[in-house]
């Protein structure tokens, strides 16, 4: 039997309703993809936390030297550089400066470190971190500190020789420098006599312990790549 054919019309309202169905289908999945998109892609936090590390001695003087010609200065700068590596490759965003730049006068980051090195002194081995005496926040330097004193430690298997901590340590200048608003400490990283071995065979658990320290503390702040 034939089929009754259609009035066009009826062939005008299906050709609308198939339309208006594309029409809401598609805004439907555009809203779908957007929602998904911004559930994807987190907003990141606004600024790069920032951390300085000064190389004690560079570009200015040896600092400490050994019968054999060992300078501090060289693993001063040895080992700020894998500290440097460490820190961003974990997303801070970092710079090496040396003992004196001028850059140093009102320097603002998150965080601040002198890296340097005790005298080649072979009876006497640790390490020890200060800050400034006067600091403009002490309980937040003190944070620092502590956590620098924890991770070293655990890295290095070195116990803390606060007794030889000097008053140049306490006063020393870049943390007289910074910005108020800067948190900063120094580190000696050990003995070039007694700990020779870490200093210069080891620097990588010498690096890992000061970075560990600096990244537990920003943390702490809030400062997360």
């Amino acid at each position: 039997m034939s089929a009754k054919p259609r009035s066009p019309f009826r062939i005008l309202a299906m050709i609308v309703l198939v339309g208006l169905i594309v029409v809401v289908g598609g805004l439907t999945l555009i809203g779908a993809v957007e929602t998904l998109t911004i559930t994807a892609f987190p907003a990141r936090p606004k600024g790069q936390p920032k951390v300085g590390l000064i190389a004690g001695h560079w570009q200015n003087d040896s600092g400490a030297t050994c019968p054999d010609g060992l300078e501090e200065v060289d693993l001063n700068l040895a080992i700020a550089r894998r500290v440097a590596y460490i820190l961003r490759k974990q997303g801070y965003s970092v710079e090496i400066l040396p003992e004196f730049s001028p850059r140093l006068n009102g320097y603002r980051a998150d965080a601040l470190l002198a890296i340097h090195n005790d005298s080649c002194v072979q009876d006497l081995s640790g390490f020890k971190v200060a800050r400034m005496t006067h600091a403009s926040d002490p309980e937040v330097e003190d944070r620092l500190v502590q956590w620098l004193y924890q991770t070293y430690a655990e890295a290095t298997g070195l116990v803390p020789h606060p007794d030889t901590i000097t008053e140049d340590m306490r006063e020393y200048h870049a943390l007289r420098q910074i910005a108020p608003e800067t948190p900063g400490a120094i580190i000696e990283c050990g003995f070039m006599g007694g700990d020779r071995h870490l200093l210069t065979q080891e620097q990588d658990r010498v690096a890992v312990g000061i970075a560990n320290g600096l990244i537990a503390f920003l943390r702490e702040q809030g400062r997360v790549p």
